[in-house]
């Protein structure tokens, strides 16, 4: 028989948010496993991708998650407006739009970076950022794609 003074720590009860989480969107998840695989095969065999540390692997996979989310979020309303265009000018408009937040991801995913870890994780210039997203991306939608129900 349990008593009061027998009940869980108070850590138990702050873990249960994440594991609520983590079972009500187990593709978030399985995007962070397949982030930090990409991420660490990177820092393995490209020169300027740099982490000190598996730990900061996984915490720059879950940085790169919340990031590119965001990024995919406003790239779908903005890809909207462009369809939804009904003049030149607005569909110049859109488009430049777009170019600006496909160009700018990058420059932010980098800074974003730099501002949380410092110089323990670097993901090399622009071009390589750019490589490493189109690489997290595929990877993720190929792991889904395996993933997903017949």
């Amino acid at each position: 028989m349990t008593t009061p003074s027998d009940a869980p720590p108070a850590r138990a009860s702050r873990a249960r948010p994440v594991l609520r989480w983590a079972r009500a969107r187990p593709e978030d998840v399985v995007d962070v496993l397949v982030y930090v695989v990409v991420l660490n095969l990177a820092v393995e065999h490209v020169p300027v991708v740099l982490s000190e540390g598996f730990t900061l692997s996984l915490l720059t996979a879950l940085l790169l998650k919340v990031a590119l989310e965001v990024v995919l979020r406003v790239k779908g309303v903005v890809l909207a407006r462009l369809r939804a265009a009904s003049t030149v000018r607005h569909r110049v408009v859109a488009a430049v739009g777009l170019w600006v937040v496909a160009a700018g991801s990058k420059v932010a995913v980098l800074e974003l970076v730099a501002l949380v870890f410092g110089d323990a994780v670097q993901l090399g210039g622009f071009w390589s950022v750019t490589a490493l997203v189109l690489v997290l991306l595929t990877a993720r939608a190929g792991v889904r794609a395996l993933l997903r129900p017949a």
